[in-house]
């Protein structure tokens, strides 16, 4: 009785969404006011500091995970297929989402019902390391933006500027990129690989 009153741990204790990987439920880490980069410590489920944001970078959106799956093995076989590169894994995290909506959300440590709309396919040090692209469910603005199409340019440059550069240290190489930038249908395969990829990571 006393172990159903804790706080579940965000991971694996959170449902993906009743409707993955149409809609889905975002644990958000990080809020675009946010000049340290939180992420969730594996062990405790507990927010922690991962590190100060080094540069002036701003994320444009609320950005987390998806609770409930796992870049694995799947993931990895996904991005070699789709790059033609041979040896590629996940990066052993759960499946990043970024959320965009017009509402101020002034902290993390929250769930957010999302509807991904795309995403990008990031390589970082060798690891695939995709990114959802989604909206708040029933955003009075973006809510629009059904397919990754609809989102203005300016806002897709600016999340692959931030994902690019926000681990960058001057004249060292970049190890990051994004080959391709991927629409609603491809964002939902990606999320129901990394649902498999957890199912096969907890069944060890």
């Amino acid at each position: 009785m006393i172990k159903q009153n804790y706080t579940v741990h965000p991971w694996h204790g959170i449902s993906p969404g009743a409707n993955a990987p149409e809609s889905v439920t975002a644990f958000i880490e990080i809020v675009p006011t946010d000049t340290v980069k939180y992420e969730i410590d594996k062990h405790s489920g507990f927010l922690k500091v991962d590190r100060p944001q080094k540069y002036s970078n701003v994320l444009p959106c609320l950005y987390g995970f998806i609770p409930q799956t796992y870049c694995g093995q799947k993931i990895g076989d996904y991005c070699s297929e789709k790059t033609g590169r041979k040896g590629i894994f996940g990066d052993g995290d759960p499946l990043d989402i970024c959320v965009f909506t017009e509402r101020n959300i002034t902290h993390g440590n929250i769930i957010v019902p999302a509807i991904p709309i795309g995403g990008f396919r990031m390589i970082d040090g060798g690891q695939a390391d995709d990114k959802i692209i989604a909206v708040m469910y029933h955003d009075e603005i973006y809510s629009s933006w059904d397919d990754i199409d609809h989102l203005p340019l300016s806002l897709v440059e600016r999340l692959k500027h931030y994902f690019l550069t926000y681990k960058a240290m001057p004249g060292a190489p970049n190890k990051a990129e994004i080959t391709h930038l991927y629409n609603k249908q491809e964002a939902q395969a990606i999320i129901k690989a990394s649902m498999e990829d957890y199912f096969n990571l907890i069944k060890e």
